[in-house]
């Protein structure tokens, strides 16, 4: 009788504790952050009784914390693998402002700027005059200044949200096991590997940066609603604030105007940007604490998260598989690290061999080289139109004519006659000018208009203008002045870059994809096929790596000419007018493969004979493993 077989742990099951654990530091870090913005609204009457685990510093701290534990759960609920990619911020925002996910992120910004209000004003002492309700003439009366504070930081919360968004926040970016710069120190003969750094160094470098954004942001808000904004909304905010405390308060006025001065006072706007402070302060050291502690390295104890599975290498495959990117993303990062620090699981994939689907290395090889290739796919059907789906209708058959009454043919319409009906021939003009602006990226709108308007400009001229008419209205000199103003626009310092179509932009969302795109993926693929290569020399007691290597360096080879070759022919949109060509995010994975390449070729240059590698394909390899260097080009780094 055959023994039962185990049952492969899915990698999700070691990944998503580890990412659980990162988040409970995470609140940890967010709840003494708030304790520490909790002693700061105390009055300090007893020293020892502030500490207490049950005083009311306490009982504060937890609130503020529960004020900032939505925008860490949203922070997670909408996280992705990459960055963003488009043609142009005006595409990022016609796909992004009306998504459920924008509103869902503004909506709880919000509700946490309101809550964290009315714990602030509920902290301030009474003789401060900022409290909702003043007994002040003996009868209740809605204070104003109260109305104020909460005015400014439901702003603070509505500005933080759209920045939320825009900035694109919800970003992962995870690292890669070696970069260019360690490659190099290594060829000059460096002793020891740098150790990465601890994620609370990461913080505590942050922490500078993040107080001075925090002040730049609360001073911006609270000074525009001071001199501003709350001109505007003093009306809605009293009546509002008025219309609930009623059902508080019945001796409240009736009457629904506000006072009839505001309660303008730099002592009021002092302890605005303060409270705007402590508020954006909670959020932005969430948020960065919530991203460095989510891209840590997938190890645990110093090890890999699958050392504690009962089959490491089914599990890891499990997660290589997947098709959610965060999972596969972070299981080709742990194999990477495999592959570079533990000799051990690195011997293991080479005696692998009696799976079912295939022995260890070549399901990893085909994985790897999957992943890569996509980028060869995705340069061959750039600018192709998208192919018909399975689901696409077709023209159903024709009926037959035996069975049928003959239909009436239509007459052609009469050009005199009025009553019928005509084609919109704006309509037509738009949609034809939207098409060509997106897949001509060469020629401008006006390019496209010029037949048309050298039309019209020739029947109106010879109708009804002079001379001088006529020749300002020459389509020449409507091209001029309409791409004068054109580039005028694009030129301007804040409303042009929405438009502009840079090439770095347009570069990643071809090669890398749409809509996000994580560029680690490729370079921790590269770097595992080309360091398991390299160590099976003296590991692969099997010899079953070296039936691939010709495979990965021809691979290799025909993606980096075909990356250079398209990144070199790529052409400049029109609304580029800066007309730099460079992508830091395509570079970083070109650099990726031409080094991996170049161990390659290092290592099995002397064997290429025996590998059936031809002359011809090992000097195409040095050709294509060779770079050089640019100014300004930059340096693939450790993220997160």
């Amino acid at each position: 009788m055959a023994a039962p077989v185990a049952r492969q742990t899915p990698y999700k099951d070691f990944l998503q504790p580890a990412l659980q654990r990162r988040f409970a530091g995470t609140a940890a870090i967010v709840l003494g952050l708030a304790y520490t913005e909790s002693l700061t609204l105390s009055s300090w009457r007893s020293f020892l009784w502030a500490w207490m685990p049950f005083s009311t510093p306490a009982l504060r701290a937890l609130v503020i914390f529960i004020c900032a534990l939505p925008i860490i759960i949203l922070r997670i609920a909408h996280s992705h693998m990459g960055i963003r990619t488009s043609s142009s911020v005006f595409e990022t925002l016609a796909r992004t402002t009306f998504r459920f996910s924008t509103f869902e992120t503004i909506l709880t910004y919000l509700i946490s700027a309101l809550l964290f209000s009315q714990v602030y004003l509920r902290s301030t002492p009474e003789d401060a005059g900022i409290r909702w309700i003043s007994n002040a003439t003996g009868r209740s009366r809605l204070n104003e200044h109260a109305v104020f504070y909460t005015t400014n930081l439901v702003l603070l919360g509505l500005v933080q949200g759209i920045l939320h968004v825009a900035l694109d926040q919800d970003r992962l970016l995870l690292g890669t096991v070696e970069t260019r710069r360690e490659r190099e120190r290594q060829r000059d003969g460096a002793a020891e590997r740098p150790t990465p750094q601890p994620w609370a160094n990461k913080i505590g470098e942050w922490s500078p940066i993040l107080a001075v954004r925090c002040g730049v942001l609360a001073i911006t808000v609270a000074i525009a609603n001071y001199a501003v904004l709350y001109s505007f909304l003093r009306q809605s905010a009293w009546r509002l604030s008025l219309w609930f405390f009623r059902f508080l308060y019945s001796d409240l006025p009736r009457y629904n105007l506000p006072p009839g001065t505001a309660p303008w006072s730099i002592w009021m706007l002092s302890r605005t940007i303060w409270a705007s402070f402590l508020l954006a302060l909670l959020w932005y050291f969430g948020e960065i604490a919530l991203r460095i502690q989510l891209t840590r390295e997938p190890l645990k104890q110093e090890r890999p998260l699958t050392a504690e599975s009962r089959d490491p290498n089914g599990s890891l495959l499990n997660g290589l598989r997947s098709r959610k990117p965060r999972i596969s993303a972070f299981a080709m990062w742990e194999l990477a690290f495999i592959t570079r620090d533990f000799a051990a699981r690195r011997q293991s994939i080479f005696e692998d061999i009696d799976r079912r689907e295939g022995d260890m290395w070549s399901q990893i090889c085909a994985i790897c080289l999957d992943n890569i290739r996509s980028i060869e796919r995705r340069i061959d059907d750039y600018g192709r139109s998208p192919p018909a789906g399975p689901g696409a209708e077709r023209p159903a058959p024709a009926p037959v004519a035996a069975a049928q009454p003959r239909a009436r043919r239509a007459q052609p319409n009469d050009a005199n006659d009025v009553a019928a009906p005509r084609p919109n021939a704006g309509v037509a003009l738009v949609a034809d000018t939207v098409v060509k602006v997106i897949t001509s990226p060469g020629r401008t709108p006006i390019q496209s208009w010029a037949p048309k308007l050298r039309r019209g400009a020739a029947f109106v001229a010879d109708h009804a203008m002079t001379r001088e008419q006529r020749e300002a209205i020459q389509p020449e000199a409507l091209q001029g002045y309409l791409g004068a103003l054109s580039l005028r626009v694009l030129a301007l310092p804040i409303i042009g870059p929405i438009f502009r179509q840079t090439f770095a932009r347009r570069l990643a969302k071809a090669v890398l994809g749409t809509p996000y795109a994580e560029t680690s993926i490729y370079i921790n693929a590269a770097y595992v096929l080309s360091r398991l290569s390299v160590c099976s020399l003296n590991e692969d007691r099997y010899g079953n790596v070296q039936r691939d290597i010709p495979t990965i360096i021809r691979t290799f080879t025909t993606i980096i000419r075909k990356l250079e070759a398209f990144r070199d022919g790529f052409p400049n949109h029109w609304t580029d007018i800066d007309g730099i060509r460079e992508c830091p995010e395509v570079t970083e994975v070109l650099v990726a493969l031409k080094d991996g390449l170049g161990a390659l070729v290092e290592t099995f240059g002397e064997f290429a004979a025996n590998l059936r590698l031809s002359r011809a394909d090992m000097r195409l390899a040095r050709e294509a493993a060779a770079y050089e260097e640019r100014a300004g080009q930059p340096e693939m780094q450790q993220l997160g």
